[in-house]
């Protein structure tokens, strides 16, 4: 038999075994090209959301991790909303350098937010009529507990996320301002538009159990752009100027509301790409734009002269 197998330390490599006996025999060593990382670790945690359900999450550590420090804490929130997010090496990392940040002594939280898949239908149903409501109970609950251990410095934290993660994080731009800088990938801003403009309507229905024109205040409740004059936290949005599941309108009603607010935001269309970024080079300069933007916000680094961000749209200097 064939196997498929990676851990915390040890990206996806191929293995045979005999049927008979349990024997794997490694055939590939993809690990080779992260010999020489600080590889940081990764473990399950637990935590009490608001409404009492028991959320888990996958948290990060340097490899020098010391409990008797407080580490900036960078929250991944992974899409879906039915995806997982595992304690392997390469879990989440398609946009957001978490290898980097580890190194540089960071911790990182990826939470199961209520949605997420492996859990049961129960907990799958929890953000029915509750997206964006629960998610965020889920996120900031768990932050909190981290911080409630004395291992996390509460004035030094990011959030970030692609799809469902995108607009979870969209909701905390507008509902919260105890991030330092948020990061919106091909995120939800606006239920209403995003209903008539997805290539997968029945989505919203199904979640929301309503169209925008029979209940309109569920969609305002768990649209971001409700809170928009709420919203104070640094954010950048980040979208593919052909998505057709998240489409860009998304991104640019919440780049407008945060413009008027005079909140410091940026918009990097992705020419030709739709809901995923899939080429290299591009998929590098979404990494290195979210690379750029949280060194800023949480290290005070100056955003370097070739970055993706000072490229991007910003129509109104932030005041």
């Amino acid at each position: 038999m064939a196997i498929a197998a990676d851990d915390a330390l040890h990206m996806v490599e191929l293995f045979v075994s005999p049927t008979d006996k349990f024997a794997p025999h490694k055939l590939t060593d993809m690990t080779a090209q992260v010999a020489d990382w600080t590889l940081g670790t990764a473990e399950v945690v637990s935590w009490k959301s608001q409404d009492g359900a028991t959320i888990e999450g996958v948290l990060r550590k340097p490899a020098d991790y010391n409990p008797a420090k407080k580490y900036p804490l960078l929250v991944i929130i992974h899409g879906g909303p039915t995806g997982v997010s595992d304690p392997t090496l390469s879990a989440g990392d398609s946009y957001y350098p978490i290898q980097t940040w580890l190194a540089r002594g960071a911790l990182v939280l990826q939470p199961n937010y209520r949605g997420s898949a492996g859990y049961g239908g129960a907990f799958r149903a929890l953000n029915v009529r509750n997206l964006g409501v629960g998610d965020m109970w889920d996120v900031m609950s768990g932050v909190d507990s981290l911080i409630a251990k004395s291992i996390v410095d509460p004035a030094k934290l990011g959030s970030m996320g692609w799809s469902q993660g995108g607009y979870i994080s969209a909701f905390l731009t507008t509902n919260t301002d105890r991030f330092k800088a948020i990061s919106v990938g091909a995120g939800i801003s606006d239920w209403s538009t995003y209903y008539v403009s997805t290539d997968i309507t029945p989505f919203t229905r199904q979640y929301l159990h309503a169209t925008p024109w029979d209940d309109p205040a569920i969609y305002a409740k768990t649209s971001p752009i409700t809170n928009i004059k709420k919203a104070k936290t640094p954010t950048l949005i980040q979208s593919g100027s052909a998505d057709k599941r998240v489409p860009p309108p998304d991104s640019f009603e919440l780049y407008r509301g945060l413009q008027d607010q005079h909140v410091d935001s940026r918009l990097i269309l992705y020419t030709g790409f739709g809901h995923p970024i899939t080429k290299p080079k591009s998929n590098r300069a979404v990494m290195q734009a979210n690379l750029d933007w949280f060194n800023h916000y949480l290290w005070g680094d100056e955003i370097p002269k070739d970055s993706p961000i000072l490229g991007s749209s910003q129509l109104e200097p932030a005041k």
